[in-house]
């Protein structure tokens, strides 16, 4: 069911206080939807009555008793854990009783056991990860972000072609364009494998931008952008860095005397203004592309702001057919791609 979401109640570094208060607000936000919780009964019940969820029409439970620790070793997890709450919420996508499962767990775990339970889809050789970030323009998509360290062409002509189908069932652009991440614009920069997967996204039926630089991710120059997972990973965590260390400059600036601290003041409405603009919180959530099921893993310190938006995307990607969008466009795509069949 499209409209039902898995959540795995034991992942991340919060457990059930915060993913059960982070399914409250999501429930009050989307009335259509519905969520099976799944995990430990007794930890997640003792979070129901407070967050006022307890005989909510549209909650349901599903006892699981392992959890996958956020350091287990993914072949680990994914021979020893069976019963865990992680492995239970990808199941429910499996028997169509979700139309996708959201977990902020072991990300390498996740991954795992999504490929062997659910599968690839026909015409996708590795799946890969793709979150969003915040633009000059709005917001663009990026993948993949981790899951491939070393790429052939084709994988990454896969990759354009996911990336456009996940952001058409998002955001409803039937045509969002694509750009291949590199040192530079010109069509000789670059490595062979980024020159050839250049190649196969000219001749797609995407709608392909070209090369793109590293500065034209946050001018938001294309829609989405295409990358192996060492190069995407690094960007992620740079970006991540970055942001960390304004937030502290600018702190450091604002206390450094009782002028500058007078000024904060002054500057309070701008200031929680750009917090929002910038807030990683509205971002949260990478998408799980490839899959035979919508998958998106939340980052692991979520609040339940932050989860109740991981929870909100893996809705919206459900609910907005991204499996069938990936499947025809991957057919109609490749097919007419040469040398990409």
């Amino acid at each position: 069911m499209a409209s039902t979401i898995a959540l795995d109640c034991m992942g991340g570094d919060h457990g059930v206080s915060v993913t059960v208060a982070a399914a409250a607000r999501f429930l009050l936000r989307n009335q259509q939807a519905q969520l099976i919780l799944v995990g430990q009964e007794a930890a997640i019940a003792s979070q129901l009555g407070p967050q006022g969820l307890r005989g909510h029409p549209r909650v349901r439970v599903v006892h699981a008793e392992q959890v996958v620790g956020m350091d287990e070793a993914p072949a680990s997890a994914l021979r020893g854990k069976r019963q865990s709450s992680m492995r239970s919420a990808i199941n429910l996508v499996h028997s169509g009783e979700a139309g996708a499962c959201v977990s902020a767990g072991n990300t390498g775990a996740l991954m795992a056991m999504a490929r062997f339970v659910l599968k690839t889809l026909p015409g996708v050789e590795r799946p890969a990860i793709a979150s969003w970030v915040p633009t000059l323009r709005g917001r663009s998509c990026v993948l993949d972000l981790g899951a491939n360290v070393d790429c052939q062409p084709l994988h990454l002509l896969q990759f354009g072609i996911m990336g456009s189908a996940l952001f058409s069932a998002v955001d409803g652009n039937p045509r969002p364009s694509v750009g291949l991440l590199n040192i530079g614009e010109e069509e000789i920069k670059g490595n062979e494998v980024v020159k050839q997967a250049g190649e196969l996204l000219k001749a797609s039926a995407l709608n392909y931008f070209g090369n793109v630089e590293g500065d034209d991710i946050y001018k938001g120059t294309t829609d989405v952008v295409v990358c192996d997972g060492f190069v995407g990973n690094i960007f992620l965590k740079s970006s991540e860095g970055l942001a960390r260390m304004l937030a502290s400059y600018l702190r450091e600036e604002f206390q450094r005397n009782l002028f500058t601290r007078l000024s904060a003041l002054a500057a309070l409405p701008v200031i929680k203004a750009f917090r929002h603009r910038v807030d990683p919180r509205r971002y949260n959530g990478a998408s799980l592309l490839g899959l035979r099921g919508v998958v998106v893993k939340s980052h692991g310190s979520a609040d339940s702001h932050a989860l109740e938006m991981a929870m909100s995307r893996a809705w919206n990607e459900a609910s907005g057919g991204l499996l069938q969008q990936i499947a025809d466009r991957l057919q109609g795509t490749v097919t007419a791609t040469p040398g990409a069949s």
